[in-house]
């Protein structure tokens, strides 16, 4: 068995990505603030079921018991709620045995301010504006989308990324948005051996890969894939810009503008992550999907 001995992989879950709350908020919408808390209050001891990402939470957190010695893994719940309708989040999860214990319900405030000072390397939520706050503060930041696939039920944790605008910068896509294909090609033929800028997410997959070093070879538990709409000649610059990162990616799939869904299937990914909302949407009928609102494909129109 592994010991852990490294920094520490912080994730922030909102406490509506982690548990289904959608009944709550609804009375939040149609009733008012007061509403909401009156209900929270009365259905305390009404246990949540999951949410979108509580498979995701569970399996970060069994990595700790695989690491065993200090605790790898942390995750830290963050929500709109005060402390006095958040009650319930919390006695549900101690219901369902999850191991948080750090948390900050903002009082109907957007609790993104809060991802930094915990330290964390990704952020997770339903609410994009929260996203997208998280995101131009620098932090690797994703809004779930509700998935029509089933869990992965596998104990190993898979992780797909998809490149431009996420793991390195939009200048490439903005190119290949702004002037076509074949400008985008020869770009990437032109610059092969320079290096890509870094997107919001290189920190976290730094840190993903700095948790995966923990385990002996073959006996890792966490599995990372690039999903890219990329193919050759575009690939080599991609590879050599995480050579130049030293960052190593367990499969790479190169697949020149086809459909993700059925490749992110065969991976059997518990989360993919993509700048684009077209790729989103087709991704989530099969696997847990975060939006990452960055990048050229997120911008609004000008007029």
């Amino acid at each position: 068995m592994a010991k852990g001995t490294g920094p520490k992989l912080v994730i922030a879950i909102s406490s509506t990505a982690l548990f289904d709350m959608r009944e709550s908020h609804k009375i939040y919408e149609e009733q008012g603030v007061a509403a909401y808390a009156q209900y929270q209050r009365q259905h305390e001891d009404v246990i949540l079921e999951p949410g979108e990402a509580f498979p995701l939470a569970s399996k970060l957190l069994r990595i700790n018991e695989k690491l065993g010695g200090e605790p790898r893994v942390e995750i830290i719940l963050l929500s709109r709620n005060s402390a006095d309708t958040g009650l319930r989040v919390f006695n549900s999860i101690a219901h369902h045995n999850l191991n948080i214990s750090r948390a900050a319900f903002s009082g109907g405030d957007s609790p993104y301010r809060y991802v930094s000072a915990f330290a964390c390397h990704l952020f997770l939520s339903t609410n994009a504006g929260d996203v997208r706050n998280a995101l131009h503060s620098g932090m690797a930041a994703a809004t779930l989308l509700p998935s029509q696939g089933a869990s992965n039920t596998s104990d190993e944790l898979r992780f797909a990324f998809d490149g431009d605008a996420v793991l390195f910068s939009d200048a490439s896509e903005r190119i290949f948005k702004e002037q076509g294909l074949d400008a985008f090609t020869e770009n990437e033929k032109k610059s092969a051996h320079k290096p890509l800028d870094p997107g919001p997410f290189k920190n976290f997959l730094e840190a993903l890969q700095a948790l995966q070093s923990e385990f002996p070879s073959g006996q890792c538990p966490i599995r990372t894939a690039l999903v890219t709409a990329r193919a050759a000649p575009a690939h080599e610059r991609v590879v050599r810009t995480l050579r130049e990162w030293n960052v190593r990616i367990d499969e790479s799939l190169f697949l020149g503008g086809l459909s993700k869904g059925d490749f992110l299937k065969s991976f059997g990914a518990d989360v993919f992550f993509d700048d684009q909302q077209v790729h989103c949407s087709s991704a989530s009928e099969y696997v847990a999907t975060g939006h990452v609102p960055h990048g050229v494909a997120n911008e609004k129109p000008s007029t």
